[in-house]
């Protein structure tokens, strides 16, 4: 009897422990599951497109590794969820967690973001990365983005942009009047000061705008990603510098209750992750670059032209008045130009006798 009573004490024992382990098991599994984040990205770039496109990937790639599954990041293209002008309004609304695109694109909602992007005449790329991180950029930027319901991160950098594609000579700032041409933020905003006529399109309208004769000319950003368009196709003039874009910054932008319901280790993955994406994206746009404009060049004769030295000065005339302009009625607007102007006052004394000088 006392065998027998062990026997059953000793079942119900490994019973109850079983029990236990079954439920260890199946709350370990419900905690789990409620750490794991699935997100979508929508991009204003076309899907896979060299370095913006495939940027977003990396970017995206980055931060589901890192974060060993735990928020795993989904990217859209272009039109393929909502359309390119349309990912701050899916995120903002937070019916998409998080977009990649340029800060130009959102100056319908927020007037300062513009500037975040470029300056015509403005900072280099490594500058702007370096304003962002050691010049308080990276405040007044999650002011700015707040203000449309997201966080805001740099995530990638154009580099030096090309002054555009033109189906007619530029000798003097008058032959800008008239001109119907695509070209985004406050460049735009010169090139109508100039006489121009700016048209607002996003990277898949570019080469059957032109080629129909909607737009006279286009910028877009430079060689790699021009020639995969094949845009030296239709137009005549490939021109230089990009006054208005010497570095080009892209955006990370997450809607921020999202942002807030990270615990702070992904956070810091998403954070680490976009600064890793930056110089990703920028090493590719150098290399990419080098390439393409000697295929440009050499393979499809494509006719190379520097803008005069008088019109650049006019430019920067345009520039300076267009942009006192815009920032007086606007305080935002006029903190981060203000800023971006003070850092550039500090960076050109350096860059004479270093880059300026080597070069």
């Amino acid at each position: 009897m006392k065998t027998k009573s062990n026997r059953r004490k000793f079942l119900r024992n490994i019973g109850i422990t079983a029990s236990a382990i079954t439920l260890a098991a199946n709350q370990l599994k419900s905690v789990k599951a409620k750490n794991i984040y699935n997100w979508k990205m929508v991009t204003t770039w076309p899907k896979n497109f060299p370095g913006l496109g495939t940027g977003a990937e990396i970017f995206a790639n980055t931060i589901t590794e890192a974060s060993n599954g735990r928020l795993n990041v989904t990217v859209f293209g272009a039109g393929e969820i909502v359309p390119a002008f349309e990912a701050m309004d899916a995120v903002s609304s937070g019916a998409i967690e998080m977009g990649h695109g340029g800060p130009y694109y959102w100056k319908g909602k927020v007037a300062a973001a513009q500037y975040l992007s470029a300056i015509p005449f403005g900072l280099t790329p490594q500058e702007q990365n370096s304003w962002f991180e050691k010049g308080g950029g990276q405040e007044i930027a999650d002011k700015i983005y707040k203000k449309m319901g997201c966080k805001f991160f740099v995530c990638g950098n154009t580099g030096p942009q090309m002054g555009g594609w033109f189906n007619k000579e530029i000798k003097s700032i008058k032959d800008f009047k008239g001109l119907k041409m695509r070209i985004p933020g406050l460049g735009g905003e010169v090139i109508k000061a100039a006489g121009g006529t700016v048209v607002n399109l996003h990277g898949g309208e570019l080469l059957t705008s032109i080629q129909s004769g909607a737009i006279d000319a286009l910028e877009w950003v430079g060689p790699y990603n021009d020639l995969a368009f094949g845009i030296h196709k239709t137009a005549k003039y490939y021109y230089y510098p990009g006054w208005h874009e010497p570095g080009g910054v892209l955006d990370c932008f997450i809607n921020i209750d999202k942002w807030n319901s990270l615990p702070k280790d992904l956070q810091k993955i998403v954070e680490t992750s976009a600064k890793a994406t930056t110089q990703r994206i920028t090493n590719e746009m150098i290399a990419g670059n080098n390439l393409a404009l000697e295929t440009l060049v050499k393979k499809h004769k494509i006719k190379l032209k520097p803008f005069p030295e008088n019109v650049l000065k006019e430019l920067a005339n345009l520039s300076n008045i267009v942009i006192k302009k815009l920032i007086g009625s606007d305080k935002l607007s006029k903190e981060v130009y203000n800023s971006i102007m003070n850092f550039r006052e500090k960076s050109i004394m350096r860059s004479q006798v270093s880059e300026q000088k080597f070069l």
